[in-house]
């Protein structure tokens, strides 16, 4: 008797950690900090302008349907998708920018134009603009661009 309720403490110690629900907290702990959460893909754009309002936003792209400018196809929103949805890179990662940014100045990989974010939905592929844009900015200008890609990607507490 006394060996099958040692069983069933153990067991019990064992399954709690899996069961969180049945965990209780202790007495005198402190609740986990809160933390921001990170942006959608499809809207941190507006945040990068917001943190560096001097960069160019070449949003002037006409969409192939509906014949009006797409003022929220910006540069900022194309490199976003260009390094996640495109090469697969996290979003959270100052070296994994630093590898998109060597793609634009060719130092890394190719980029194929015909698969770059707005070739498709623009009537004017903006790759080479973009590319141009990119290469333009100096070193100073480029760390503040990805330190504000990996800023507004990283969760940060309250």
């Amino acid at each position: 008797m006394v060996k099958r309720s040692i069983l069933v403490l153990i067991s019990l110690a064992i399954a709690l950690p899996i069961f969180p629900a049945m965990a209780q907290p202790a007495p005198n702990a402190t609740p986990p900090r809160a933390t921001s959460r990170r942006p959608r893909i499809q809207d941190a754009w507006q945040q990068i302008y917001q943190k560096l309002p001097d960069l160019p936003r070449e949003n002037q792209y006409v969409n192939r349907e509906t014949g009006k400018v797409d003022p929220n196809n910006t540069l900022v929103s194309r490199l976003i998708r260009y390094h996640y949805y495109v090469k697969g890179r996290p979003v959270n990662l100052r070296l994994d920018w630093k590898f998109t940014f060597a793609d634009f100045l060719d130092l890394n990989e190719p980029i194929n134009p015909t698969g770059y974010p707005g070739s498709e939905n623009l009537r004017q592929n903006p790759f080479e603009r973009d590319r141009e844009i990119l290469r333009q900015l100096n070193r100073t200008q480029r760390e503040a661009l990805i330190q504000a890609l990996v800023d507004v990607f990283s969760p940060s507490p309250q």
